[in-house]
């Protein structure tokens, strides 16, 4: 008997399927599950909302759409995009960030620039300790960006897991 040929569909913040779950065991209510399309096409851009959680790490999903506020944070994190092109511009701070998760740092951060990475489609770039950085998107796209549950971070699991 032959296998059944089986076609990956990459979703986007403009076209993407609901996913579901199969419970195996337990009742659903144990469970959470969101798309991070869904989750970034109904936020507002750059919010930074929990679609993952493991101790006091996260993962969040952010709309991207024009330029962002800088953040910084006390501990490295890291970004992908997810379906489109992200422009992150880099300062290295005078005055790095203290505490958990991310933090704004300012509409004006004191330090040197840094240059800039383009992250396109799969893409991922580190966003490191003393750094202030910010985001740049010519239209809509989702970017998942894995930190410490902050200040920033939006937990709204009733409304993205229970639609």
């Amino acid at each position: 008997m032959g296998s059944v040929p089986v076609k990956t569909v990459f979703g986007s913040i403009d076209q993407y399927e609901k996913g579901r779950i199969e419970i195996v065991s337990g009742e659903a209510r144990h469970y959470v599950f969101s798309n991070v399309f869904e989750v970034a096409a109904s936020s507002a851009p750059y919010e930074k909302v929990v679609v993952g959680k493991n101790m006091e790490y996260v993962i969040e999903a952010l709309r991207a759409d024009g330029r962002s506020a800088w953040f910084t944070c006390a501990h490295d994190e890291f970004v992908i995009s997810m379906d489109g092109e992200v422009r992150v511009d880099f300062l290295k701070l005078d005055q790095p960030a203290t505490g958990e998760g991310t933090v704004l740092a300012g509409p004006e951060p004191a330090g040197r620039p840094m240059g800039h990475i383009l992250l396109g489609k799969g893409h991922q770039c580190l966003l490191p300790t003393g750094a202030a950085y910010r985001f740049t998107a010519d239209r809509p796209c989702a970017l998942v960006l894995q930190t410490v549950l902050g200040p920033l971070s939006v937990q709204k699991w009733k409304d993205i897991c229970l639609q």
